[in-house]
């Protein structure tokens, strides 16, 4: 089919996974962030060591857990999160077919209209390799005691997602490859934000500079919603909890 043997093609399914990318990004980081909200109105600690108030909903991570959990929701977010992987793992394999038919190996190229001088244009391939080995690691810490166990019965099911995170981030060197996880997600972002709109033909002349800057501004939103959740739950979990 042209869809998946023509480069137009392949970059075309490149874009519309890579939009799924960036909507799972904004919903998972926003709905986390709730938890600092939490943190400053006095109810991360409380929900977190009382049982009847994290039962009762009290908070507004909790509540965004349960919206996560409603029948909508349960059904997008699967769907948002194999788009996600479907980028991940379609973009090494497009790399690595680049690489095969240059006939060596290079640094992923684009089109001069890029002006081929950003670095994460010139290694996207080396940060989704690290973003796509990040979420394995990521995955042992939240999926497996939350979603595996609710959806397959393997495994632990923890309840409460606030201990949780005190847990993982409680440990200084997770919190610091988590911060690294987060830069080259906000790297890979701002390449890819314009690139995905110059392929689908929505950046004219005019469009494409004010594309870079959202670009950059979409990328370093969704980087501070994870950074400060981290943050936060580590400070949570060894000065205040």
């Amino acid at each position: 089919m042209f869809i998946f043997n023509s480069s137009i093609g392949k970059k075309f399914i490149q874009s519309i996974s890579g939009a799924f990318l960036v909507i799972f990004l904004l919903l998972h980081g926003t709905i986390n962030f709730f938890s600092v909200i939490d943190s400053f109105t006095g109810k991360y600690g409380l929900v977190a060591a009382d049982e009847k108030l994290f039962s009762a909903g009290d908070g507004l991570f909790k509540l965004g857990c349960d919206f996560m959990s409603t029948g909508f929701i349960s059904i997008m977010v699967p769907i948002l999160a194999l788009g996600f992987l479907i980028h991940i793992i379609y973009g090494c394999w497009l790399s690595w077919q680049n690489v095969k038919a240059r006939g060596g190996w290079k640094r992923y190229e684009v089109a001069s209209k890029a002006n081929a001088d950003s670095w994460s244009a010139k290694n996207m391939l080396v940060l989704g390799i690290i973003i796509l080995g990040f979420i394995c690691f990521h995955l042992t810490h939240f999926w497996a005691k939350m979603q595996l166990p609710e959806m397959f019965g393997v495994g632990n099911y923890e309840n409460n997602p606030y201990l949780l995170l005190n847990v993982t981030f409680g440990k200084w060197w997770v919190l610091v490859l988590y911060i690294i996880w987060f830069a080259a997600v906000g790297l890979h972002l701002v390449h890819g934000f314009w690139s995905m709109f110059q392929t689908v033909g929505w950046s004219g002349q005019t469009w494409f500079k004010r594309l870079k800057v959202i670009g950059v501004i979409v990328a370093c939103i969704i980087v501070l919603l994870f950074v400060a959740t981290a943050v936060n739950a580590f400070i949570q979990a060894n000065f205040i909890a």
